[in-house]
């Protein structure tokens, strides 16, 4: 699977983005899709992911409240609304997909996912 992650960019304190993530695999609607942060000295984080069907979600505590995952099956898509950016969320942004097909719950476990594909550049300035 190919995954490209996009929207990322330079926002102030408060400031909104939105990232999407397109994914090349056919069956992307059978799987589960997350999105990891990785921040300067720091590891790899799961932030938010969403289950096949889009009816199951996940957020660290750290963005509940302000980011939202969605999914497009029809465009191979998922999304990450970002709103009330803090400096703290600056970092590489990364997709992925869940390595197990149709999963009815959303995994909350990062070691599940694979294919990272290229970040997106998320800087909040304070």
């Amino acid at each position: 699977v190919q995954l490209q992650a996009s929207g990322g960019g330079l926002v102030q304190d408060g400031g909104s983005l939105r990232l999407s993530c397109a994914a090349s695999k056919t069956t992307f609607t059978n799987y589960g899709m997350g999105w990891f942060r990785q921040a300067p000295g720091k590891e790899r984080e799961l932030i938010a992911a969403i289950n096949s069907r889009g009816n199951r979600k996940y957020y660290v505590d750290s963005v509940k409240g302000r980011f939202t995952i969605s999914r497009d099956n029809a465009k191979n898509t998922v999304y990450l609304q970002m709103n009330g950016l803090k400096a703290e969320d600056t970092a590489v942004y990364y997709c992925a997909v869940d390595s197990q097909m149709l999963r009815l719950e959303v995994s909350t476990h990062g070691g599940n996912y694979y294919g990272w594909g290229q970040g997106t550049q998320v800087t909040v300035s304070s």
